[in-house]
């Protein structure tokens, strides 16, 4: 398997790529699709909803990141590292969807409106980042430690740039509609319900080949693929590995970077107490869900990396200086998860059958992600099982085990304090190359101590993908899916 993880576009301190264009072809129609998450933030693109963003091919940034993790230019079209913690970017020739040349001035607004933001991106919960206009196209940006990762970190779709009219609110809220720079322009958010997309045809790589995009927002795995079956879709999210064989060759497997994992509360309830947290991780068999609900589209977990990063998968450090586990006795878990993602309801109720098999008893809770998502990050749960990307932020894990596991995280689920899994995050961060791979592996080793997570699976994707669908972008880093050269035969 080919290495994933963050690499560069071209070798050397000035990076340029041949930035391709493509004129769409006639003939196409509006593309019909089915995503699985709703907004949860009106579509800024402060949290995950600069996902959707970006696998609508609303948004750009300064950098881009391709499907094997190199990082290419976007709207800088050349960058240069000029000191250890300075960069300089060339801005290519660009409008926003409003008409407005991007310049370097609203470069920098857009980042400053980002750090400013009232919940900090995850890209940026580990870096202290400042950026200057030095130039009409140019723009210097700054970190308060060398970041060897600024390019990759430029590409997540948090740091999209949107023209100054999406900041005027005076609220803090940014609006995407019609300010973006992507090749589809948002035209209408109806709520967590639709989205309406068209196409902007002057986009900087060239036009789009399909004159539209029609979303709809769908939680009910089933529904999305029966729709695709149906005919009244072009593309659906992650469909359900149960209707493989219904959907045949219109579930497109995905290798990803993605981890089932189930996060443990280490701060308030039972398992604030180690020895019941590693209770947990022993009467946790998760061959079980493997064999069983993934029917093979996924394998046993044995860290929190899976086979996407062949550096890390088979070369765990050894984890020492863990709690004895201790009876259950009949403790109360709440367990919830979200059913967005197929599987995840049925490894829960799976692990709830072996928790209480230990002695715990388990209630189980499960809801949509948008309701669920604040509970946890308030501490609501006991153990939350999530699928979740090690690698989403910078195509790095670094920022994944910072944001999740760091004592000022900003997804920290399991509310972990923990000086040394801070030390070995932070010494991972200032580190490149074969020296940050080790660190990582150290810093792995320090969060399976604690047992605040008890990895599950590793994961692939299925999408679902109609017969008469060209161009769509299958993304192990699910940044992307529907793509400037998707379209309709």
């Amino acid at each position: 398997m080919r290495r994933r993880g963050f690499l560069l576009a071209a070798a050397g301190t000035a990076l340029t790529s041949a930035c391709g264009s493509f004129t769409g072809t006639a003939g196409g129609g509006r593309l019909a699709v089915d995503l699985a998450f709703a907004p949860t933030q009106g579509l800024s693109p402060y949290g995950d909803d600069g996902l959707l963003l970006s696998r609508l091919a609303v948004v750009d940034g300064l950098t881009r990141m391709d499907t094997d993790g190199a990082v290419h230019p976007a709207l800088a079209r050349t960058w240069t590292r000029t000191a250890a913690t300075t960069w300089e970017f060339t801005l290519r020739d660009a409008r926003f969807q409003d008409g407005g040349p991007v310049t370097a001035a609203a470069v920098v607004g857009a980042l400053r409106a980002a750090a400013r933001a009232e919940v900090t991106p995850r890209v940026l919960s580990d870096v202290e980042l400042t950026a200057r206009a030095t130039g009409e196209r140019t723009v210097r940006i700054t970190t308060g430690t060398p970041d060897p990762l600024l390019p990759a970190r430029l590409a997540n779709p948090s740091l999209a740039v949107l023209s100054p009219a999406a900041y005027r609110s005076g609220d803090g809220t940014v609006d995407p509609v019609g300010t973006a720079t992507g090749p589809f322009a948002l035209t209408e958010l109806n709520g967590a319900v639709s989205a309406t997309l068209d196409r902007f045809d002057g986009h900087w790589a060239g036009r789009a080949a399909a004159p539209g995009v029609d979303v709809t927002f769908v939680a009910d795995n089933n529904a999305r693929a029966n729709a695709l079956r149906s005919g009244q879709i072009e593309l659906a999210e992650f469909v359900p590995a149960a209707q493989a064989l219904l959907l045949g060759g219109r579930a497109r497997k995905v290798p990803t970077v993605r981890t089932t994992t189930l996060y443990l509360n280490t701060r308030t309830g039972p398992l604030a107490d180690p020895a019941l947290r590693a209770a947990v991780r022993t009467h946790t068999d998760t061959s079980a869900p493997a064999r069983s609900v993934y029917e093979g589209y996924a394998e046993r977990a044995t860290g929190l990396f899976g086979p996407g990063f062949a550096w890390a998968h088979g070369a765990r450090r050894p984890v020492t200086g863990r709690a004895a586990p201790a009876a259950p006795r009949g403790r109360s878990l709440t367990l919830a998860t979200y059913p967005n993602r197929a599987e995840l309801p049925e490894v829960a109720a799976a692990l709830q059958q072996q928790l209480e098999r230990a002695g715990f008893t388990v209630r189980l809770v499960v809801k949509d992600y948008a309701r669920l998502e604040s509970g946890a990050l308030d501490g609501q749960y006991d153990a939350f099982l999530m699928s979740r990307s090690t690698a989403l932020d910078t195509g790095d894990p670094v920022s994944y085990l910072a944001s999740d596991f760091t004592s000022d995280g900003s997804f920290n689920i399991s509310q972990l304090r923990d000086k040394a899994v801070d030390t070995a995050v932070r010494t991972a961060a200032r580190l490149d190359g074969a020296e940050r791979q080790q660190a990582v592996l150290a810093a792995e080793a320090a969060i399976l101590r604690t047992d605040a997570a008890v990895p599950i699976v590793h994961e692939e994707h299925l999408q679902g993908v109609g017969g008469t669908v060209r161009g769509v972008v299958l993304d192990p880093y699910e940044r992307q899916f529907v793509g400037l050269e998707t379209r309709t035969r």
